[in-house]
């Protein structure tokens, strides 16, 4: 379906005794300020004011009656309005009526599915001593220290400090790349071959010119299907000396006193986090369902939103990389066209989600709202009370409080399905 079909037209009328106090109010408020040559302020005559600012005066009128117009208007239809409306063929008539036209969305009206005891497989993988030793290696590596190398040259796992410059072969007008403070781990399996082939054997103070030829779907875009021309400068050459897992390192990272506490102390941590990954998954599953069983148009107003928060989370992963969005390959239109249909998923699992909501009477008190504050701020400079001014400033704080009621009804409907282990 379109989102169109959510698109509503009214013809409204504003009684004349109402438009007549409200022109009042405003001709008085223009009278008062009024500075026209001739007349003192405040002693302008009213037929004046209302001939010199005619078009001034019907522009407040409007901002002022039409949207409240509007909204008695779709409360009387059951209507909720999605979006802001658009106000066109307005007249003006005095001693009279004034009319217009407003072209608005809506909120679709749909049928809820059934929503208790939906039927879903949760497949629950044990946690396995492969995956404790995984974890107890990453730990191992996170507490290694890095050591000078004097001795040889770089090689293999080599921590290698470098400062570069990288400039497009192609275009000679692009702002060159420059790092003064980088690393390379040769033969790492992030790094970059080209950089690994030029540093593996190099020592400190050694200069190297080399050029990368990054493939159309680098993960970065800012060099995707670009050729670069490197000039790099080897500044130290370092080793990772990792420790002995034994009882002293299990001391070492936290609360243990045996090697063996550590392995089951990462044990319990895996099974955890497993369980919350899948409960997780079971849960967007269950959503998927009710997404399938529900068809209804979306408003355009709600799915553009969707669309922005989409684009708005891929520019600040760019930002966070170091990465200027404005000075990317990226076709934004594209990208906004492909995202299209997991945005509309999107909207309409949170109507569904926001109508079981209403029809189990599901809140979200002040007191949860405040906690979830207090985490965000938690992440940030911003004191919880500030982050709630700003987010209530800007509109947000409504929307906040929308996608803690969705994962309230997200969560009754995990509690209330028929979940199967196989």
């Amino acid at each position: 379906m379109e989102a169109t079909d959510c698109k509503k037209e009214l013809v409204i009328e504003i009684p004349p005794d109402v438009l007549a106090k409200e022109s009042d109010s405003v001709v008085g408020q223009y009278a008062r300020k009024a500075k026209i040559p001739g007349f003192r302020p405040g002693r302008v005559p009213v037929e004046l004011i209302r001939r010199r600012f005619r078009e001034a005066i019907e522009g407040e009128i409007a901002q002022s009656l039409f949207p409240k117009y509007l909204k008695e208007a779709a409360e009387g239809q059951n209507w909720r309005i999605a979006g802001p409306p658009q106000f066109s063929d307005v007249h003006f008539k005095d001693g009279s009526a004034a009319t217009f036209k407003a072209v608005f969305e809506v909120y679709p009206d749909f049928e809820l599915k059934e929503y208790k005891g939906l039927e879903v497989a949760e497949e629950t993988k044990p946690v396995t001593d492969e995956d404790v030793a995984k974890l107890l290696e990453g730990m191992r590596e996170d507490a290694g220290v890095l050591e000078p190398v004097t001795d040889r040259p770089a090689g293999d796992g080599d921590f290698v400090g470098v400062s570069y410059e990288g400039r497009d072969v192609q275009s000679a007008k692009a702002q060159p790349v420059e790092v003064e403070e980088g690393h390379v781990v040769v033969g790492g399996p992030q790094t970059v071959p080209e950089f690994s082939e030029n540093v593996r054997g190099a020592k400190e103070g050694d200069s190297r010119e080399f050029d990368v030829t990054y493939a159309s779907d680098f993960p970065r875009p800012a060099l995707a299907g670009k050729t670069m021309h490197y000039s790099l400068k080897v500044r130290s050459v370092k080793r990772k000396v990792l420790p002995e897992v034994d009882d002293e390192f299990a001391k070492s990272v936290g609360k243990y006193s045996t090697l063996d506490e550590l392995r089951v102390g990462i044990r319990a941590k895996l099974q955890e986090t497993q369980q919350r990954n899948l409960e997780r998954e079971t849960r967007l599953k269950l959503l998927e369902q009710l997404v399938t069983k529900h068809d209804f148009p979306v408003p355009q107003a709600l799915l553009d939103r969707r669309l922005d928060e989409k684009i708005e989370i891929l520019v600040r992963q760019l930002l966070a990389q170091g990465v200027d969005p404005r000075n990317t390959s990226i076709d934004w239109r594209k990208m906004r066209n492909d995202l299209q249909p997991a945005a509309e998923k999107d909207v309409r699992g949170a109507l569904v989600l926001e109508k079981i909501a209403e029809a189990e009477k599901l809140e979200v008190s002040e007191e949860e709202m405040d906690a979830t504050l207090r985490e965000m701020a938690g992440e940030g400079p911003e004191t919880a009370a500030s982050l709630k001014t700003r987010l209530t400033r800007d509109g947000k704080l409504a929307r906040l409080r929308s996608k803690h009621l969705s994962q309230k009804a997200l969560e009754f409907i995990y509690r209330n399905a028929q979940i199967n282990h196989p």
